[in-house]
């Protein structure tokens, strides 16, 4: 299927691993242009090197997300390397952990506010595009999962200002999607440690998986692709729930 999405331009951020790294692989094959950010410089580079080596446009940086005015100037650099903006995907996260008030501080600074901080640096230019946004939340917060923490609670809010977000920036022509990925495992993920380190755990969640095993990134990465594309033109709103009957709750 012809996504329809080359030439486009696409931004990134936590882009070097993981989900967010399929992403951009997967934009890129596309024939996408993309910018995109992480805190490690030498993944960065290392990224950007693999990119435009197999003949990608892609530009890079390495930026603390928590760091508002950093993050905000980065973006605005990345609209002018790439000559605009048609596709956002604030991927990066501040991770899991528990209730101290480090962790509430870090997830809300880079898993929501990194978002808000985003859409309002970049709606003009995804305005101009009509272009398409999807937020990377998690089922974590839309089910009750592990035990109360900042990271649940910064990815319920992700889907309420997104969906909320769509409705604000539909008349204008630009969609808002929200992915909400289960449980994925990639090397030197936090499921793979978890599979290393307490491998009774990493056996009781995939037990709890309907299709018995965990996810992939490649797996979000498709789900996310094509929302951005305009084969989803009329797909605005909705929080897409990936992970192989992980979530056991009925929703209507």
């Amino acid at each position: 299927m012809d996504l329809k999405i080359n030439g486009k331009k696409a931004i990134v951020t936590g882009a070097t691993r993981g989900i967010g790294r399929r992403i951009v692989n997967q934009l890129v094959e596309e024939g996408v242009s993309v910018a995109l950010c992480a805190r490690d410089a030498d993944a960065v580079n290392e990224t950007i090197s693999d990119l435009t080596a197999n003949g990608a446009t892609a530009f890079g940086a390495a930026v603390d997300v928590s760091d508002g005015d950093a993050y905000r100037a980065w973006l605005n650099q990345a609209v002018e390397q790439l000559g605009g903006c048609d596709m956002f995907v604030p991927n990066v996260s501040g991770g899991g952990g528990g209730g101290s008030e480090e962790n509430w501080r870090a997830n809300l600074e880079i898993d929501l506010l990194g978002a808000v901080r985003g859409i309002e640096e970049l709606t003009t230019s995804l305005q101009a595009s009509k272009g398409a946004v999807v937020f990377i939340s998690s089922t974590a917060a839309v089910e009750t999962f592990v035990m109360p923490q900042s990271y649940n609670a910064m990815k319920t809010a992700l889907i309420t200002y997104g969906e909320q977000l769509a409705q604000a920036l539909g008349p204008s022509g630009v969609r808002v999607n929200i992915v909400s990925p289960g449980s994925i495992y990639f090397e030197g993920g936090s499921w793979h440690r978890i599979e290393q380190d307490r491998p009774e755990v990493f056996k009781s969640i995939q037990d709890g998986i309907a299709m018995g095993r965990y996810g992939t990134p490649e797996e979000v990465a498709d789900v996310v692709v094509f929302l951005l594309s305009p084969r989803a033109s009329w797909v605005t709103g909705k929080n897409i729930i990936i992970d192989g009957g992980q979530v056991k709750g009925m929703r209507f």
